[in-house]
C-alpha cells in the first residue's frame, strides 16, 4: 500500500483500519465459542441413518447393539445392519450400573420386556433388568466393598424418548436419565414400530 507524502495514513483511511480490524476480532471471537459449543461430538451422527430398502421395515429377527462410547443405538436384523439412532444416557462417566440411584446405565445382554405409549417420553420400551448376570455382578460389588452393604440393585431400565421440543439432548450429548437410554421422539417412534417383546438388546461402553 502507498502512504500519503509524510509516511502516515490519513485520520479517515486509519478508522476505517481499525473498525475493520476490530470486526475481525470479534467475527474470530464469535466463530472460535460456536465451534467450542458444538464441535464436542462432530464426528458422530446426530441424525438417523437406515439401509435403504424396498421393504417397510427390518427383514426377520432383529437385536439392538447399544455403544455407550459411541452414543449410538444400531439396530441388526438378518441381513446385517439395518439403523443407527443417535442417544444419550445416564452419568457422564458412562459407567455400568451399580446400585439403584447411581444414575449409571447397565451394560450386559438384555431382552425387551415390555412396550407401551408413555405420557412424558413418548415411548417407552423395558428391558429385563436386573438380570441374573447383573445380580451376580451387584453381589461381587457389595462383598469387594465397591457399594454399601444396603445398597439395592434397582430396575425400571427402558429405552425411551425426551421430553415433548427436546430432541436437542440428543443433539447435544446430553446424559439426563436415571439410568435409561434416550433417543429423539421420532427415532423412538421408529424404533417402537418394530421392535417387539423378546428383542435381544446388548449395552457396551
Amino acid at each position: 500500500m502507498l502512504l500519503p507524502p509524510g509516511g502516515g495514513l490519513q485520520p479517515a483511511l486509519l478508522k476505517t483500519l481499525m473498525d475493520m480490524k476490530q470486526i475481525v476480532f470479534l467475527l474470530s471471537a464469535f466463530l472460535g465459542s460456536s465451534l467450542t459449543a458444538t464441535d464436542y461430538h462432530s464426528s458422530r451422527p446426530i441424525t438417523n441413518n437406515k439401509r435403504f430398502s424396498a421393504n417397510a421395515g427390518p427383514v426377520g429377527r432383529v437385536s439392538i447393539m447399544i455403544d455407550k462410547s459411541d452414543y449410538e443405538l444400531t439396530v441388526y436384523d438378518e441381513e446385517g445392519w439395518y439403523a443407527t439412532y443417535p442417544v444419550v444416557f445416564g452419568n457422564n462417566s458412562l459407567e455400568d450400573k451399580k446400585m439403584e440411584g447411581d444414575k449409571n446405565t447397565p451394560e450386559g445382554s438384555f431382552r425387551i420386556t415390555t412396550k407401551r405409549v408413555h405420557d412424558k417420553w413418548c415411548r417407552f420400551l423395558a428391558i429385563d433388568y436386573p438380570t441374573k448376570e447383573s445380580i451376580e455382578k451387584f453381589k461381587r460389588r457389595k462383598q469387594n466393598g465397591e457399594i454399601p452393604a444396603n445398597a439395592k440393585i434397582g430396575g425400571g431400565i427402558g429405552i425411551h424418548g425426551v421430553w415433548p421440543h427436546e430432541d436437542f439432548v440428543i443433539d447435544r450429548y446430553k446424559n439426563w436419565t436415571l439410568g435409561c437410554i434416550s433417543m429423539k421422539n421420532e427415532d423412538v417412534k421408529d424404533l417402537y414400530q418394530y421392535i417387539g417383546s423378546g428383542t435381544q438388546v446388548t449395552i457396551r461402553k
